[in-house]
């Protein structure tokens, strides 16, 4: 089916929401998704109540009438305010000069001073029945192959606690993610067909990610709002991938289509996109019923020296830089990887002190993954032991007080919990007693290839030789 998109009335737009790399935004507990087993669990039921119009919403009215039990699940990084048994914290400053950050590169005007709402969740989502969100930025733009599209708003807020299992009477929920800062970009419908709805996420996206923010699946979740001339708005939810924008964007104007021609009653809904570019109801479409003001923290404030400081510190995006890291050697594998991990800042931080791109990429890429499977740890704890300590390693090679060979020992060294000091230590072995033992080693096993026999001399002179010498060595023999 062809579809005339300016000749049916389409209008379109998209909210983006996007957590951020901090910790949780009205306290300072860790936003860190657990995987091991909770500390304790807590059981509730969740009411609608009237918003500031003093109307119950109907979303809100839809969900209470299902009459659920709700169970919370926590740990030790879980607190008061998340059980919603404790006012809020102050809002988390680092969160908000990302968000700036963002608000800047949208080309949004900032609000100097805004009200923290709640708006009301009656899912079980939230233990209090209601997420906080406020307003920081306006009427800001991305420019797209087929012109402008405006940004009508961009809200930081509290994202919700993670579903672990439902049924038709309960349903549990994970509070780790609970509270985790959050950005909502809400673009004006000005999206032109299925085809631009694509372009335009992924042109945010871009933006979004050149920022401080959180990577991978589920970090980023986008919703597109959807109407036809003679039917009401539909709001999709239930994208992760941008792939299946074109076909969910066409499948829902053709449903909107074959609704009008069947004469029912059309109402405003949100509907979940489904894997195959279907759509399935929901629940009601949300109104404004649902917002009231936060009574338990104060308006906030943004400064024209909070502005200042956002702008001097302001992020590149991905198009700027990468041509910048080709000229310094690195492969598009690793250029590619830095910029989904989010670790173009720490490469540049490194590339300064030892300018060897492609060694600071694997340094920084693949080392951690590689020591968090051997030694059985969690990638981020490794990340962090790593992070603390490449500088100074990078120092010491510079200074030709260790070998460039034996950064990857060290470094693994450092994981296991030695002290810098300790993990720098290396016997000092004659090159000609290395080259009998591997030729040894070679004789021992006739027949395998150069890495295979890698492998037999780094286990067997581990902490004699680095990886490089190894290979040099091994190559030489096998002549």
């Amino acid at each position: 089916m062809t579809i005339d998109y300016a000749g049916i009335g389409l209008k379109s737009g998209l909210e983006i929401h996007q957590q951020l790399d901090s910790h949780k935004l009205y306290c300072n507990c860790p936003f860190l998704l657990r995987q091991d087993d909770p500390d304790f669990t807590i059981t509730r039921k969740l009411h609608a109540v009237a918003g500031e119009a003093g109307e119950v919403d109907v979303a809100a009215a839809h969900e209470a009438g299902l009459d659920k039990e709700f169970v919370y699940q926590g740990y030790d990084t879980t607190c008061l305010v998340e059980l919603d048994e404790e006012p809020p914290h102050e809002i988390n400053k680092m969160a908000l000069k990302i968000a700036l950050h963002i608000s800047l590169l949208l080309n949004c005007k900032i609000v100097p001073l805004s009200q923290i709402m709640r708006k009301t969740v009656i899912d079980g989502s939230n233990t209090s029945g209601f997420q906080r969100t406020v307003l920081i930025a306006r009427d800001g733009y991305v420019e797209t192959s087929k012109g402008k599209v405006g940004i009508w708003f961009l809200y930081l807020e509290e994202d919700a606690a993670r579903t672990v299992s439902e049924d038709k009477n309960r349903k549990t929920y994970r509070l780790d993610r609970l509270g985790g800062p959050m950005v909502e970009v809400v673009t004006a419908p000005d999206i032109k067909d299925a085809e631009h709805a694509k372009e335009t996420a992924l042109k945010i996206g871009e933006i979004l990610r050149s920022a401080s923010v959180k990577r991978g699946i589920g970090t980023i979740r986008q919703d597109i709002n959807i109407s036809i001339a003679g039917h009401p708005r539909a709001e999709i939810k239930g994208f992760q991938d941008p792939k299946i924008f074109v076909d969910v964007v066409n499948k829902e104007i053709e449903r909107q289509i074959e609704e009008i021609k069947s004469g029912k009653e059309l109402v405003p809904e949100v509907r979940g996109a489904n894997d195959d570019g279907s759509t399935k109801f929901l629940r009601p479409l949300p109104g404004s019923a649902r917002m009231y003001p936060e009574t338990d923290l104060p308006l906030l404030k943004i400064s024209k020296e909070m502005i200042n400081e956002a702008k001097k510190t302001l992020p590149r995006l991905r198009s700027e830089v990468e041509p910048e890291l080709r000229k310094e050697g690195l492969d598009d594998q690793f250029i590619d990887l830095l910029f989904k991990q989010g670790k173009v800042g720490l490469y540049r931080e490194l590339y300064y002190l030892l300018p060897k791109g492609n060694f600071i990429a694997k340094m920084i890429l693949l080392f951690p993954k590689e020591f968090a499977t051997k030694k059985k740890m969690d990638v981020e704890e490794v990340e962090k032991i790593l992070e603390d300590n490449y500088a100074s390693v990078l120092n010491l090679l510079v200074k030709k007080k260790i070998k460039e060979s034996h950064i990857k020992e060290i470094l693994g060294r450092l994981v296991e919990g030695v002290g810098l000091e300790e993990a720098i230590k290396f016997e000092s072995v004659d090159v000609a007693d290395l080259e009998e033992e591997i030729h040894k080693i070679i004789k021992s096993k006739p027949g395998l290839n150069a890495n295979a026999y890698m492998g037999l001399v780094m286990k067997d002179l581990k902490g004699k030789i680095g990886g490089k010498e190894a290979m040099e060595i091994i190559k030489k023999l096998m002549k």
